[in-house]
């Protein structure tokens, strides 16, 4: 091994071990100050939040320039700023929104007597009303008012500042009922997704990459005062590379319920932030308030392979020959488990959530590891 070699080795021991995720440097970054000078198109500044108004975003979308000088904006926002910006009136069309709320609310319906629901990331199972792939059933549901509602300007400027052209949307409705409880404190998709014993398989240049994956986002569907728990924020807190293996620490959970910030919404705003950033759903505290919230999950058209494969066509006819060789000795367990990796799917997503719910964790088995609990019964 050259010393090239010897010194990622090193790092990567270090990257992984227990002095990952030092406090006082986490604090140091999130200490940071949002100057409303610095942000030349938003509105203002709250709590460290950058907001901006629709009305003048739809305006500036008709200008080439103030366009793109307005994305770049944002994707400066996300990614060294304050990781977090909210658009007023993001939805011009209330009536779009209400109508797809009372979509949303039939599905909700339908779904509880069918026994559909299932599990929840960062809560409790059953606690609130999810509604996975809510994008395709909305659509499916109601076409006229899919299209009026996604028909959204505002929606695609932020999604393409962020994420390039050919982006992929996703979105799980939530609704969290009068005393639904919080949420921990968290990081999201993709590593956040995972326990630390998985995250440590990935080397930092790849928890460098995962916020560059996604982008996250909430369209309200009522208003939302603070008391029916919006979504907390650590502003800056995206700018910790080593939060995903640090954010379920009790030191951190700690700070961030000491630090955190949240901001009433309004029905048709939007709050967009990189998915890097820690954040909670808040608790809502009403009695009266059904808090009810479109999940926007965008995804990078990059994050795709080259090929289409059928890999469960291939493990059919793979399963009966590794089972032999388990049974023969033909192939030791690592062989094996090269074989797997190499014709199985090693991830989770993407995959139809209701029949595939995260309730075991924050993420549904692999097809890998199915299988190699059929072959190795681990």
């Amino acid at each position: 091994m050259n010393d090239i070699s010897i010194k990622a080795q090193r790092d990567h021991e270090v990257w992984i071990s227990s002095k990952c995720g030092c406090l006082e440097s986490f604090k140091k970054q999130t200490s940071q100050t949002t100057k409303p000078e610095d942000w030349p198109f938003a509105q203002e500044v709250l709590h460290n939040v950058l907001i901006y108004d629709g009305t003048k975003v739809r305006e500036q979308a008709q200008k080439p320039k103030d366009k793109r000088e307005l994305m770049a904006e944002w994707t400066t926002v996300l990614s060294k700023g304050p990781g977090v910006l909210v658009i007023k009136g993001a939805m011009a069309d209330l009536k779009a929104v209400d109508h797809a709320t009372t979509v949303f609310e039939g599905i909700i319906t339908t779904e509880k007597e069918t026994n559909l629901a299932g599990g929840d990331h960062f809560a409790k199972a059953g606690s609130n009303d999810r509604i996975w792939n809510a994008l395709e059933k909305h659509c499916i549901a109601d076409p006229v008012s899919f299209a009026d509602y996604y028909g959204n300007i505002t929606l695609a400027m932020v999604s393409e500042a962020w994420l390039g052209a050919g982006y992929q949307m996703t979105a799980q409705v939530n609704r969290v009922n009068p005393g639904g409880s919080a949420q921990a404190a968290h990081r999201d998709y993709h590593l956040g997704f995972m326990t630390n014993e998985q995250m440590t398989n990935y080397p930092s240049h790849i928890h460098k990459l995962s916020p560059l994956l996604t982008l996250q986002g909430a369209v309200a569907h009522c208003d939302m005062p603070v008391k029916s728990g919006p979504t907390k924020f650590l502003p800056y807190s995206q700018l910790f590379l080593e939060g995903y293996l640090a954010f379920r620490r009790q030191e951190i959970q700690d700070y961030f319920e000491e630090h955190y910030v949240q901001l009433p919404l309004e029905k048709g705003d939007a709050v967009f932030f990189n998915p890097a950033l820690i954040h909670a759903a808040g608790e809502n505290g009403t009695s009266d308030i059904y808090r009810l919230a479109n999940l926007l999950q965008v995804s990078s058209a990059f994050g795709r392979a080259m090929e289409i494969v059928d890999r469960t066509r291939m493990l059919s006819v793979l399963l009966p020959v590794l089972q032999s060789a388990k049974q023969s000795g033909a192939l030791s367990n690592e062989m094996m488990k090269s074989a797997i990796a190499a014709s199985a799917e090693g991830y989770s997503f993407p995959t139809n959530l209701d029949l595939d719910p995260p309730i075991e964790g924050l993420a549904p088995k692999t097809q890998a590891q199915k299988i190699q609990e059929i072959i190795f019964n681990e």
